[in-house]
């Protein structure tokens, strides 16, 4: 990396930092110029910070860098685009190519018959755009008392208003309520910590039926939607049981519910496929994407959604859209990241060799004292730490270790989230089986400080 000599130090930066930038989801109480990490240029898998240190990224930055750090194909689309057309709306009947090509683009690769696509600028803002989609298409069908979207607890589906409303964490929930009406939860397909002394796929039926119940219990007039991401990422990587969706899928075409897949974790190759529906075999009405679409280059979300829905929303204006909706240097970022997806044949690479290899190595840290399970889909996994195997029980101060296992992994050269005391991955694809090998010698070698610093016999 180049550095500019009439650049600020990085312990400059760093107190500029801590004196205006404000982080998200961060207790700035505990953020200091010893705990601040700089983060100066990345490449492939690879991050580095201003100490020099070479860090694995095991999280592809937040579930986005898809296609690794450095791809210059992405960075000359977007040059040439902003050279040409830097700025325009779509607003007033007008377009431009870029938001023309991605939209026939991500029309072509989703499931069913969801040809038509609206952008946005993240998947927050993406799950905001579902929200009023799903209740104005009922309205336009005549049935506006339609109005009420079920959704997961522990779920996460954004952080804006309608995000941490649609999403079932408590602790969001806690800050700038009251939150938007007509939202209900039902429970999550957690087996690990809430399955009791059922088996997977028994769990997996009394879960999806909690949405019958939930549906009787409000009312099959009021109920406009389900929304559910195919396998719950910021939660914790919860992967449902085999029984789970398709009784879901049953649930919502007898009842007359739409079904709203988050892909914004799972879509673009994470789990095999373009998107993790198609991994479950499951047919959504609408799809919330973001993240993968550019690899995180650039900002951009969309929601792709079904002819039935695009013909009746034309009875009318749908009154809704961002400044940036289609932003045309961000289409060619999301085109120039899906043609190297393509052409490198990622979602081949994970399905049919990485996701084999990485579900082989993630397991064997099944086999570490302090984890009680070990489980991986696609290119994601969780390890789940407890206090006493082989029960499936939590630590008394919970998110203490998790908080302790991410700092040794930090210190050990490997990005590694901890989602209470669940310790969570989701690499790059383009990740090799080395980088893996090391991937897990590191998270081995972190399990074993964390072991030793909670003084767990």
């Amino acid at each position: 990396m180049t550095t500019n000599p009439n650049s600020p130090s990085a312990d400059e930066l760093k107190q500029n930092d801590l004196a205006h930038h404000w982080h998200p989801f961060t207790d700035h109480s505990e953020l200091d110029d010893k705990t601040l990490r700089l983060i100066t240029h990345a490449n492939g898998s690879y991050i580095w910070d201003s100490n020099g240190n070479k860090i694995l990224d095991g999280m592809a930055g937040l579930w986005c860098v898809n296609v690794g750090y450095g791809r210059s194909e992405i960075v000359d689309a977007v040059t040439k685009q902003m050279s040409e057309l830097p700025y325009y709306n779509t607003f007033f009947k007008s377009t431009h190519q870029p938001v023309a090509e991605l939209a026939e683009k991500i029309a072509s690769l989703t499931p069913g018959d969801l040809n038509h696509v609206f952008f946005t600028g993240s998947g927050s803002d993406a799950n905001d755009t579902v929200l009023r989609l799903v209740r104005t298409y009922w309205g336009h069908k005549g049935k506006k008392d339609k109005t009420i979207i079920i959704a997961r607890k522990n779920a996460y589906h954004g952080s804006t208003m309608a995000g941490v409303s649609l999403g079932g964490m408590s602790g969001m929930h806690d800050q700038g309520a009251p939150l938007i009406p007509d939202i209900a939860h039902i429970k999550q397909p957690y087996w690990f910590h809430e399955g009791g002394d059922m088996s997977p796929d028994e769990f997996g039926l009394e879960c999806a039926r909690d949405l019958e119940k939930k549906i009787d219990e409000l009312g099959e007039d009021r109920v406009a939607a389900f929304i559910a991401e195919p396998v719950q990422g910021a939660g914790g990587v919860i992967i449902p049981p085999e029984t789970y969706w398709p009784e879901i899928m049953r649930i919502c075409k007898e009842r007359d519910i739409l079904f709203v897949a988050d892909e914004v974790i799972t879509g673009f190759g994470r789990l095999g496929e373009w998107f993790g529906s198609q991994h479950f075999g499951l047919q959504p009405d609408v799809i919330a994407m973001a993240k993968g679409l550019s690899s995180g280059y650039l900002p951009i979300g969309a929601v792709a959604f079904s002819d039935e829905i695009s013909n009746t929303l034309q009875k009318g204006e749908f009154a809704h859209g961002y400044t940036y909706s289609g932003h045309p240097a961000c289409c060619a970022a999301a085109l120039a990241n899906l043609k190297i997806i393509e052409e490198e044949k990622l979602i081949e690479r994970v399905k049919n060799h990485t996701a084999g290899y990485f579900a082989e190595k993630w397991a064997s840290l099944g086999e570490h004292p302090l984890v009680g399970e070990a489980r991986s889909i696609g290119l994601v996994g969780a390890l789940e730490m407890v206090p006493e195997k082989p029960k499936r029980s939590k630590f008394k101060n919970e998110g203490d270790t998790g908080a302790i296992c991410r700092d040794h992994c930090f210190n050990n050269g490997l990005v590694m989230r901890a989602v209470r005391d669940t310790m969570i991955v989701s690499p790059p694809l383009i990740i090799t089986d080395n980088e893996i090998d090391e991937m897990v010698e590191k998270a081995w070698k972190s399990l074993d400080q964390t072991h030793a610093s909670i003084g767990v016999k």
